[in-house]
């Protein structure tokens, strides 16, 4: 496998190119010299820091006749993966630019599934993590003090049964009155880990997604926690793609919005959450080994549907748009139950 590199002595350019995994090579002041991919290996006399090549890429999945299949966004279309696959989490695993067949088709005539079409594992969530939602929930029920937060992360599972993609249906259960919809920046893993210190955190985040972490409210409280009504069919819709982290930007620092029927609902930012993307997965992987292709959805920003006044919740012919800075818009239908 290849990989590009940047190869500096203190602030200076000494070397940009590609290097195998077991060797490369350095021209430099009209020496060759062999050296090793471990940044602390001496090349020469010099001690060489190593920094990885940004990897620009959206990821996504789309049905076939033969099943899911795994391609490149690019801005020719989409491009499948070679060899093709339908599993991105291998390509997510393999890490770098993954090689295509270099034969784009338009991102119209492809029907798009969840980025990652089928979950080793479910999503891990991560419940009230923002200041104004927090705040807005508690001046709803009063449970809790405005401006009163959480000290650390509040994790849950976002059950695999509600895996949903863009364009699915999101059913109105019969168990629910009060359907509600939930705006997510979802972050991929790209390396496993266990205990990851905070300032290496970033590391092992490949890229991110997004998620519309649809929630039966009424279900929650009959419950007194959040599984059951967070984890109902099809109430984990994912997508459009995933955008790996050096193209979406400052993930701390993304605009995102929510619209039902074209009506802004949401609107707001990620600089607003409680805790940042590397406390989450440092804090998440204390104990809890992480692997390529885990999904960690962070929370929702204030302008949720039960909050507002009068409530503003979902019903059957609703569509709904999820929509964040650099990533794109997952948009999904409300229907009845069949």
């Amino acid at each position: 496998m290849q990989e590009w590199l940047v190869v500096k002595q203190e602030d200076r350019l000494l070397f940009a190119g590609v290097f195998s995994a077991e060797a490369m090579y350095l021209l430099f002041d009209n020496q060759k010299f062999k050296g090793y991919s471990d940044p602390k290996r001496k090349i020469g006399k010099e001690c060489l820091s190593f920094k990885r090549r940004a990897l620009i890429m959206k990821l996504l999945t789309y049905q076939t006749d033969k099943g899911p299949r795994v391609a490149v966004l690019t801005e020719a279309g989409v491009e499948d993966i070679v060899p093709e696959t339908g599993d991105a989490s291998v390509v997510i695993a393999a890490g770098g630019m993954p090689r295509t067949n270099g034969k784009p088709k338009p991102l119209a005539s492809v029907k798009l599934l969840a980025p990652i079409a089928e979950l080793k594992r479910p999503v891990i969530a991560v419940g009230l993590n923002y200041k104004k939602h927090s705040d807005e929930g508690a001046r709803k029920h009063g449970l809790r003090k405005v401006g009163v937060y959480p000290e650390n992360p509040v994790f849950f599972c976002k059950w695999s049964g509600s895996h949903n993609g863009p364009e699915g249906e999101i059913i109105h259960h019969a168990i629910t009155r009060e359907l509600d919809y939930e705006c997510e920046l979802v972050i991929v893993i790209g390396k496993q880990g266990i205990n990851i210190p905070k300032e290496r955190a970033m590391d092992h985040v490949y890229g991110y997604t997004i998620m519309n972490e649809v929630s039966a409210r009424d279900v929650q409280r009959r419950h007194t926690q959040w599984f059951k009504g967070k984890g109902l069919d099809t109430f984990g819709p994912l997508g459009p793609w995933i955008v790996t982290k050096d193209e979406a930007g400052n993930g701390d620092n993304l605009a995102l919005q929510s619209r039902v029927n074209g009506q802004t609902r949401q609107n707001s930012n990620t600089n607003d959450m409680i805790f940042d993307i590397a406390t989450i997965v440092s804090v998440l992987s204390e104990g809890f080994t992480l692997y390529p292709g885990d999904l960690i959805a962070t929370g929702t920003p204030e302008g949720v549907g039960f909050a507002m006044d009068p409530p503003g919740l979902l019903k059957v012919g609703d569509v709904v748009e999820c929509e964040v800075e650099n990533i794109g818009v997952l948009r999904n239908h409300v229907v009845a139950p069949k």
